[in-house]
């Protein structure tokens, strides 16, 4: 097993082992012994990272930032080797009722705004973060409803989302903040009938999940092979093709850093890890 390149993911949904299950086949066509370790939350996961657990991980952007701050904090580096084409330049958006009376930022003072899990990127911290700096500040300006699902999964599980436009619809919030795919998502299944929501507020693009890897396995010929295989995969291949749609992307781009400036600005305002942090310094260091 000494040669085994081991990936950590979060079992945030059942197909996640479907899904690298998949990903386990094809590489060993291609000559690479793989494998994977599932996590029930991405904290666990960036412990077990730092621990030696494994070689790569499939991290969430909020992960990604613990796993970048804690190493800096330990004198070590993390790099963002690879992501796919779905993660690049995303946008969340602020929703309400289409017959609401609210028409701008400013309108919901006063108001319930509903929001995903607390560590959701996309349904909370980013929206909030663009509230804020538009002038409506959480919970000073306006209550803030949180739907906590899944804590420690970082809202890719999707439930506090769904739950939060629910919520919308019955009237029990003013407005909801999803990430602008699930808006669409949502209104194509139903959750959202067609026309009875509106979006308010749109934030600036941002970046999603990437795979990390720590500065002992940069250099690794594993990883190498690794990435090149990913970069490679094209989505015209009859093998290759389910193995993309189950993971959401057409194709595997190299990995950026820039576009994770919007979450680096919200848990700087919100405080968001730095007990995560701080905690993981006394375990790891």
């Amino acid at each position: 097993m000494a040669e085994t390149l081991l990936m950590g993911a979060v079992a945030y949904d059942p197909k996640v082992v479907t899904i690298w299950d998949g990903f386990k086949v094809y590489f060993a066509e291609q000559g690479l012994d793989f494998d994977f370790v599932l996590y029930s939350n991405y904290e666990r996961q960036v412990e077990a990272h730092f621990g030696g657990h494994f070689h790569v991980a499939w991290n969430s952007p909020l992960a990604w930032l613990q796993a970048e701050r804690f190493a800096k904090r330990a004198g070590r580096a993390a790099h963002a080797i690879a992501m796919r084409d779905t993660d690049r330049d995303l946008t969340s958006v602020v929703i309400v009722r289409d017959d609401s009376t609210i028409k701008s930022v400013n309108d919901l003072a006063g108001k319930k705004v509903g929001v995903g899990a607390a560590d959701s990127p996309q349904a909370t911290l980013i929206p909030l973060l663009h509230l804020a700096e538009a002038g409506v500040t959480p919970h000073d300006d306006f209550e803030v409803v949180r739907f906590d699902v899944d804590l420690g999964k970082h809202g890719d599980h999707v439930g506090g989302e769904r739950d939060a436009a629910k919520a919308l619809l019955d009237g029990r919030v003013d407005a909801a903040c999803l990430i602008d795919a699930n808006h669409l998502g949502f209104s194509k299944e139903g959750t959202l009938p067609s026309g009875a929501t509106r979006v308010l507020a749109q934030t600036k693009p941002y970046d999603h999940c990437n795979f990390t890897v720590l500065d002992g396995a940069i250099e690794d010929a594993r990883i190498k092979r690794f990435r090149e295989l990913l970069l490679g995969m094209s989505y015209d291949d009859p093998k290759v093709r389910p193995l993309l749609d189950l993971e959401g992307l057409k194709v595997w781009k190299d990995g950026r850093t820039e576009g994770y400036a919007l979450l680096e600005a919200a848990i700087d305002r919100f405080g968001t890890i730095e007990d995560f942090l701080a905690g993981l310094g006394k375990r790891c260091m």
